[in-house]
């Protein structure tokens, strides 16, 4: 199944997808968007592209595994995403996927100051990975 993973931010959205074979995930853009609802139609846009049966958002949790503020509001995005689209909406931990990401930008030879324009699509596919290779082990 195509699944699309949305790594919500407050300036910026990673976006990534898997085949169909859910055997990779890939990284679509990053959306520079705060507005909410400008945010959705964005997204909205790549769904229509994509056509994903499953949309896994970040879920940003606490080193302890509590939520946090950040949790709450990204939990609500999704919940707006899920009525504009139509598509079941999970939350998935990202715990560590920023820092996991950055270091294989780093691996890559990117530099420092050109993370910040891909380091959320990055952080996308790492989220949705880890929710593949989750679902590959049961």
């Amino acid at each position: 199944m195509i699944i699309l993973s949305v790594d919500y931010g407050d300036a910026r959205t990673g976006v990534a997808v898997c085949d169909k074979l859910e055997m990779l995930a890939s990284p679509v853009t990053v959306i520079n968007e705060k507005y909410e609802p400008k945010l959705i139609n964005a997204l909205l846009e790549i769904i229509k592209s994509k056509k994903p049966e499953l949309i896994v958002v970040g879920l940003p949790k606490n080193m302890d595994g509590s939520l946090g503020f950040r949790a709450d509001a990204c939990t609500q995005f999704a919940e707006h995403l899920k009525e504009a689209c139509g598509i079941e909406t999970v939350m998935w931990d990202e715990r560590l996927t920023s820092v996991i990401a950055h270091r294989q930008l780093h691996a890559a030879g990117k530099r420092e100051k050109q993370h910040k324009g891909i380091v959320d699509a990055a952080a996308a596919v790492e989220i949705l990975q880890s929710f593949i290779d989750s679902r590959r082990r049961k």
